[in-house]
């Protein structure tokens, strides 16, 4: 396991590498060389990245027994339940946010009532993390 985490940091480097050499350098000679490099390198770091989660996934998952089976559908909710109520509420920030921005900087006496929009869509990520302690406290 160890190893293919390994070769997958090393391609992953040589592509970061590659990409920066690209990006560099303003010759186009070998431009056609170093995109075929990013494209293969990214290739085989996609392949080992499969073959991870195909051979070694299935081992790590594995229920203790039958009474056990269900809690682990109440980790994978819970954790569901953070992560798309936290990438909701960076979306709701980050709307609200730059359109707050657009409304003070016309208008500075408004700032308190944009402030409110701001922290109600930040709210979303607290009722999603509720959520989720509830359904941790079930378990």
């Amino acid at each position: 396991m160890y190893i293919i985490l390994f070769i997958a940091m090393a391609i992953s480097g040589l592509t970061i590498a590659a990409g920066f050499y690209l990006n560099m350098k303003k010759d186009n000679s070998n431009l056609s060389r170093i995109k075929r490099l990013v494209k293969g390198s990214v290739a085989v770091y996609l392949i080992l990245v499969a073959g991870f989660l195909f051979f070694l996934i299935p081992n790590i998952v594995r229920a203790q027994s039958a009474a056990d089976s269900s809690s682990g559908m109440g980790f994978l909710a819970a954790a569901i339940s953070t992560g798309l109520a936290t990438i909701g509420a960076g979306y709701a920030v980050g709307a609200v946010g730059s359109s707050a921005l657009g409304a003070v900087s016309e208008d500075p006496n408004i700032l308190g009532k944009t402030l409110i929009f701001v922290g109600l869509a930040e709210g979303i990520a607290i009722y999603g993390l509720i959520v989720s302690i509830m359904i941790l406290g079930r378990l």
